[in-house]
């Protein structure tokens, strides 16, 4: 749910499953066959699996940090894996990129590059994001809402950034 003021996007777990079921449906009508699913850890991961269990195809996955400061709330430096983590050896061929949302484009954009330069046997790339924020520098092949506003996205499993042990302990009176 958007409030009015356009600042903040409320997501249900219900509506985020949703939108990724969407996303593999714009996937799937390009008619695109591709052979291995890339995705951003941590953003992509959760959509990422979704559609590697959709599409039957095997799930990489590359990790990224830049929103830290704050439970996650500001973006700081980028910081890119040097490796993949795959279950057939090295990523090659026609590769479906996955993350979360093209917020400011920074992190897509620099990923992509690391990727050309440093994984030649990527014949093809292509992106899928849920939603592509207005601000961003990055336009993916594949995304699921446009949001002109650049609200932030209260994503249903945030509240986890901010738990403990401690706190779950308590919750659950152990």
């Amino acid at each position: 749910m958007l409030t009015e003021d356009g600042k903040h996007l409320y997501v249900s777990y219900d509506e985020y499953h949703n939108l990724v079921e969407k996303l593999a449906i714009k996937v799937h009508q390009s008619g695109w066959a591709f052979d291995n699913i890339l995705c951003l850890a941590r953003g992509g991961m959760r959509p990422g699996d979704i559609l590697s269990r959709i599409f039957n195809k095997p799930l990489a996955i590359m990790s990224t940090s830049s929103y830290r400061a704050d439970a996650g709330t500001k973006q700081g430096h980028l910081d890119i894996a040097h490796y993949i983590t795959t279950p057939k050896g090295e990523i090659a061929g026609r590769v479906l990129l996955v993350d979360d949302l093209a917020d400011t484009g920074h992190t897509l954009n620099a990923v992509i590059e690391q990727l050309r330069t440093n994984y030649q046997p990527i014949t093809e790339l292509r992106t899928a994001v849920i939603w592509t924020k207005g601000s961003s520098t990055f336009t993916p092949e594949y995304s699921v809402q446009d949001l002109p506003t650049n609200p932030w996205i209260h994503q249903p499993f945030e509240g986890y950034d901010t738990m403990t042990p401690e706190r779950l302990m308590a919750k659950w009176k152990i």
